[in-house]
């Protein structure tokens, strides 16, 4: 029997963010599974205007390492004519799938017209890995944009059933079936159905925990107390550090043995802005925002941060505010005893994910997908959004009723890369 081929469609591995991660780790595990894998990837994925440094300039190992799957970087966001050199690429490796990742709207320009060309030359499932359908902060073209391309799938996947729904609305005129198993609907007399593959987002083995690190002297180094509450990853409004630090702050006036740890860089903060190309970029971004988007949810001058200083927490918190390397990340995990996820929207995390991986617990607000995937009491703590007290409460339930490494573990069980990559294979 021929090895299936299966293009995966998104951010290479040289990229920054949870996207490029996905979009690797899926590859190593549909390789993994038998299949012959390549990586078609952006150079540029967004309007060059945008104000922000995408590539991963400070990590020194690959996740593609000892993996024989070629990484194509081809397709740019402002250069149409790779649109064509990408669509003629895939078609000429033949491949069974193509698996698109689906992270941001803008995209759907040139993902409408590479789907299209695709459709008409190549027999492939096409399939959409959708992170989401209504937008974090939606604008009035979004759902446009998001139709452009989404039209032209065959089957999708989503990590939540608020996704599945949203998706539903989106393209209203099309019936869905959902699979939990990757078994495909057939249609016949020209149907338009489609296969939602509801799949859990599996929890990311990319980082090991170093069996050498010792938690109580890395503490103790960088002037850690007992407990220790992880916030890590971009820092983005939707993502709530404000509202962490708030609860955070609340529960140190009432315990003297607690630490905040926040790693991860400002979104915004990452090109030189005395230099005139980025103020050009930002004038530009910022009157295209306000155009198309309401200004509560411009986020460019979103610096939480400050707060630590104001609510006088500063000898409490410890601040890495940089995009740290793959080679870092284990420390940080390791030196931790939960992690924080009070988002004000949500759908799957990929910190979430990375968290089990360390068997470390959650506390998080009960939006999107976090309900589905944690229980409260048993591999977590969920609060009220918005409710700052709420929030305080759950991290101090996360210390007075600690929760076990072993039920993170249990509740996992379901979400490993090998039965994501079965699934997808399966059709």
């Amino acid at each position: 029997m021929a090895r299936p081929r299966i293009v995966c469609f998104g951010p290479g591995p040289k990229f920054k963010g949870g996207i490029a991660q996905y979009n690797t780790a899926l590859a190593r595990a549909l390789h993994d599974e038998g299949a012959e894998v390549h990586i078609v990837s952006w150079t540029q994925q967004y309007p060059a205007i945008i104000p922000r440094e995408f590539v991963d300039k400070a990590s020194r190992t690959s996740f593609l390492d000892g993996y024989e799957i070629p990484a194509h970087y081809i397709t740019n966001w402002n250069r149409p004519g790779t649109w064509v050199k990408t669509a003629n690429l895939i078609t000429g490796l033949k491949p069974d799938k193509v698996i698109f990742q689906w992270y941001n709207p803008t995209q759907g320009i040139p993902l409408s017209r590479i789907a299209k060309r695709l459709r008409r030359s190549t027999e492939a499932e096409l399939l959409f890995d959708l992170h989401f359908v209504a937008a974090k902060e939606q604008s009035s073209l979004d759902a446009r944009l998001t139709r452009m391309a989404l039209e032209h799938g065959d089957s999708f996947i989503v990590h939540a059933y608020k996704t599945a729904e949203e998706l539903k609305d989106l393209l209203a005129s099309r019936s869905f079936e959902i699979s939990m198993d990757g078994v495909r609907t057939r249609t016949t007399n020209n149907e338009q159905r489609a296969t939602i593959l509801k799949l859990y987002h599996p929890i990311y083995s990319l980082y090991k925990p170093d069996p050498t690190f010792e938690k109580e002297n890395w503490k103790r180094e960088h002037g850690l107390r007992q407990h220790v509450f992880l916030f890590f990853g971009f820092i983005r409004k939707y993502k709530g550090l404000h509202h962490c630090i708030r609860a955070f702050a609340q529960l140190a006036k009432t315990r003297d043995d607690v630490s905040l740890l926040i790693v991860g860089e400002s979104f915004w903060e990452t090109l030189d802005k005395s230099k005139l190309s980025t103020k050009l970029k930002s004038a530009v971004f910022g009157a295209l925002k306000r155009i198309f988007l309401k200004r509560s949810d411009d986020e460019r001058d979103y610096r939480p941060l400050e707060l630590i200083d104001q609510l006088g927490i500063r000898d409490r918190v410890m601040v890495v505010n940089r995009f740290v390397p793959n080679e870092e990340v284990a420390q940080y995990f390791q030196a931790s005893d939960a992690v924080v996820l009070f988002y004000e929207t949500a759908t799957p995390s990929g910190v979430e994910s990375l968290s089990y991986n360390f068997k470390l617990p959650a506390v998080a607000t009960g939006v999107g997908h976090f309900p589905e995937t944690i229980k409260d009491g048993f591999n977590g703590y969920l609060a009220t959004p918005n409710d700052i007290a709420d929030m305080a409460r759950a991290m101090e339930r996360m210390i007075t009723d600690p929760i076990r490494p072993a039920n993170v573990e249990e509740a996992t069980h379901e979400m490993s890369w090998r039965n994501y990559a079965k699934a997808v294979l399966e059709g």
